[in-house]
């Protein structure tokens, strides 16, 4: 094959290797506020068609835009949150570009003064040897602007369906500097984007509905070279699985567009989910002329310190400073840390078992293994979970002090304590003989029983074959009703044996 023939699916990782991407990303994040930003229609999901609308939405004659105090606030948490610096005094502008769903025909936004600049999130991936290491993703700026509606083809290629539902809702644009340089990166960068918000509260971070989503700026250059290639711009991507695999077949695509020595345009493409591909949708020749101006009906934002300081007092823990706590307050490590602030609610439920028992490694596998089971079976919301974290303090403590087996906790108390939380462990364990037998004697009967009845394995055991301690621990266990302690019975057993 030619040189002049390569495809994208003839990209090697040889050939990948010789180029270097560079992705920027705009993340479009609705704000979780009751009304919209500029009027008092409903900002709801999921309603009919057309129902969430006044005259503001539908910009009638005579209306003027009021701004939403609680999406002001929610962009500052949001800049805090990333480290960026918060704008005293703020203006929008108006947007001038072709809206159909827009009815005003222009889109309030912010161009030379948004809300936050500068900041960024940092994100972790694993390097060429597997190990994690943390990288900084810097913002431009984040900006206030509402959303337009929604345009519904519903399979007709000559009709065109308006929903002016999502016109007006308050959104957050983050613009990020060109800092990603993979599609695994930009995956961590977007997945740590919708864990930030979600812990803020001022955004439900759902891309399948669209409240989350991104358009991806991808170009490359050859390794060791400074300036940028020419950037393709990837829109409206509501995945981040699908976005990583756009990234991909983009970065296959330019390579081989670069190898056989031909020009990449600047141009808007579309991510096709069937072919794994990406396809053309509009070329950008020029930079868009949006005619920006200050939107003459809206006086300038002004953000007090007072105010400030307020929105600070309010901030949550955020995940970072979950995972530093978690790690050095209660020794857990670092991957388990992780896993337990994904969310904000899974994070707070653990502190308050840890709040509870002294055995937080234990509690930490707890909220890993069985509760997380258990969560993933039923829509994986920790604060509908049945056991308040008292419960399964007491239920932790009860099998680290042995009172009860490992696997008495987790088979046999556990599954009692999901159906009647108000049940006590112990007087579950009390009630059902799940109390673990210590008792000496009792058990070196047992061991006498199991020992006298299979006298070739003992055979076995004593010639080398040190592997059937686990099966006569089992007999003794059996004979027990489960209730012997596994770590007495396995000590009586290497001294008769």
């Amino acid at each position: 094959m030619t040189q002049n023939a390569l495809q994208p699916a003839d990209i090697t990782d040889e050939l990948l290797a010789r180029y270097e991407t560079v992705i920027g990303l705009e993340v479009h994040c609705q704000l979780l506020t009751e009304s919209k930003l500029f009027a008092q229609d409903r900002n709801l999901f999921g309603a009919d068609p057309n129902t969430n609308i006044g005259p503001l939405t539908l910009a009638l004659p005579g209306t003027l835009p009021k701004i939403n105090k609680k999406a002001v606030e929610y962009a500052v948490r949001l800049g805090l949150a990333c480290g960026c610096s918060i704008s005293k005094r703020t203006i929008f502008d108006r947007k001038n570009y072709f809206y159909p769903d827009l009815p005003k025909g222009y889109q309030i936004s912010q161009d030379k003064k948004p809300i936050c600049e500068n900041g960024g999130v940092t994100i972790s991936t694993k390097n060429a040897e597997g190990k994690m290491t943390e990288k900084v993703i810097r913002f431009h700026h984040i900006h206030l602007e509402e959303d337009a509606g929604k345009s519904v083809h519903d399979g007709s290629v000559t009709e065109t369906l308006l929903d002016y539902n999502r016109a007006g809702t308050p959104l957050v644009e983050m613009v990020s500097e060109p800092d990603l340089r993979s599609a695994e990166e930009t995956g961590a960068f977007v997945t740590e984007i919708r864990r930030l918000v979600r812990y803020l509260h001022i955004s439900d971070g759902n891309m399948e509905e669209g409240s989350l989503r991104c358009d991806v700026n991808v170009s490359l250059r050859k390794k060791g070279a400074e300036k940028l290639g020419t950037k393709v711009e990837i829109k409206n991507m509501n995945s981040i699985r699908n976005m990583m695999r756009a990234i991909s077949f983009e970065e296959k695509r330019q390579v081989a567009m670069l190898e056989n020595e031909q020009a990449i345009q600047q141009e808007t493409r579309m991510f096709d989910v069937e072919s794994g591909q990406t396809y053309g949708m509009r070329v950008k020749e020029t930079m868009n002329d949006y005619r920006y101006f200050p939107d003459p009906d809206l006086s300038p934002v002004v953000v007090s310190d007072e105010w400030l300081e307020s929105i600070k007092a309010d901030m949550p823990a955020l995940p970072h400073e979950l995972r530093e706590k978690f790690t050095h307050q209660y020794g857990i490590p670092a991957y388990d840390a992780a896993v337990l602030t994904d969310t904000r609610e899974i994070a707070a439920y653990f502190e308050a078992v840890c709040a509870k028992t002294n055995a937080y490694k234990a509690a930490s596998n707890w909220l890993m293994g069985p509760v997380k089971s258990y969560l993933n079976d039923h829509e994986g919301n920790i604060d509908r979970f049945p056991i308040s974290p008292e419960s399964l303090a007491a239920l932790i403590d009860l099998s680290e002090a042995d009172v009860v087996s490992n696997s008495v906790a987790t088979q046999k108390i556990f599954p009692v304590l999901l159906a009647e939380p108000q049940r006590d462990p112990k007087e579950i364990a009390s009630s059902n003989n799940w109390i673990q037998n210590s008792n000496t004697n009792e058990l070196e009967t047992l061991v006498n029983e199991v020992i006298d009845a299979m006298p070739d394995k003992v055979a076995a055991y004593r010639k080398g074959k040190k592997g059937l301690l686990g099966l006569f621990v089992g007999e003794v266990m059996k004979k027990s009703n489960n209730t012997a302690d596994p770590k007495l019975v396995s000590q009586l057993l290497n001294a008769k044996l």
